[in-house]
């Protein structure tokens, strides 16, 4: 048997993960509730990713789906769009896969305490924000307001659908949802993520986490500088062409930025000069 202790600190081991629960989210999404095989528990910060591997197939980066105060497990949701997501997404309850992480930068929590708090997530971009989601209403007195908006191409690609229904109910967050594309059935808005902001009230001093698709990002971004929110209070999590997780394939290197391990989360400060970043 292996002996987990030797490798706590090896950010090149992969530790096995038992897969506790698995759902169906959307055609192409699942949604995996892990917890490592040695019964140890997975430390990590809102934003930061993992490496997620099957023997035989590869690996790929994938950021952490829940909040590290929900000790009992962590969550990933895989998108089947490669051969190793696809492998990954045949798994059933009680296999397992194998994780090394936590990896990058994550969220700076003590910024954004007694703060106002804005996330701007798009399609699966709530996947990534889900975890700071979870940490804001679990530590719901140690932030002030607490706005969401989610957007997604039709009814049928939203994510987490049970979590958005509670949120929309909740007191403890301000929550408005859209979708580009209505359905029959569909009695929510319509429209881009953007057009949320119509008839948002938002203080100038509050902190905003944006994450989705790249194409999303400048015009979410415009709409922010109309409300007087400054860029180093505007955090993009720029989770995209990763794939070593540690900054030595290149395969997300912006200038002299790498996303894996000086992000995902970048401030709109730290990479507006940054031409490939946004």
């Amino acid at each position: 048997m292996l002996d987990y202790n030797s490798y706590e600190n090896n950010i090149f081991y992969p530790m096995e993960a038992k897969i506790l629960n698995v759902k169906q989210v959307t055609e192409l999404e699942r949604h995996f509730s892990l917890k490592l095989a040695n019964d140890k528990q997975m430390t990590f910060s809102p934003g930061q990713i993992m490496e997620v591997s099957l023997f035989g197939y590869g690996e790929i980066p994938i950021g952490f789906a829940s909040s590290p105060t929900r000790k009992n497990s962590f969550d990933i949701v895989v998108r089947s769009v490669g051969r190793v997501s696809k492998a990954i997404n045949k798994l059933q309850k009680g296999d397992s896969l194998y994780v090394r992480g936590p990896l990058g930068h994550g969220f700076d929590l003590k910024a954004f305490k007694n703060q106002n708090v804005m996330i701007v997530a798009g399609g699966i971009g709530l996947c990534p924000t889900r975890s700071m989601i979870q940490y804001i209403l679990d530590k719901r007195s140690d932030f002030k307001k607490f706005t969401l908006l989610y957007g997604s191409k039709n009814p049928n690609q939203r994510m987490f659908v049970d979590d958005l229904e509670v949120w929309a109910k909740s007191s403890d967050v301000d929550f408005h949802e859209t979708v580009d594309q209505g359905i029959p059935g569909w009695k929510g808005n319509v429209g881009l993520i953007t057009t949320l902001f119509k008839n948002l009230e938002v203080e100038s001093n509050t902190k905003v986490i944006i994450c989705g698709p790249p194409v999303m990002f400048k015009f979410v971004i415009f709409e922010l500088q109309k409300l007087k929110i400054k860029n180093e209070d505007i955090y993009l999590d720029l989770e995209r062409r990763m794939k070593c997780g540690v900054g030595k394939c290149g395969h997300c290197q912006i200038n002299d930025h790498y996303a894996c391990i000086h992000g995902p989360v970048f401030s709109l400060d730290t990479i507006k000069h940054l031409e490939e970043a946004i």
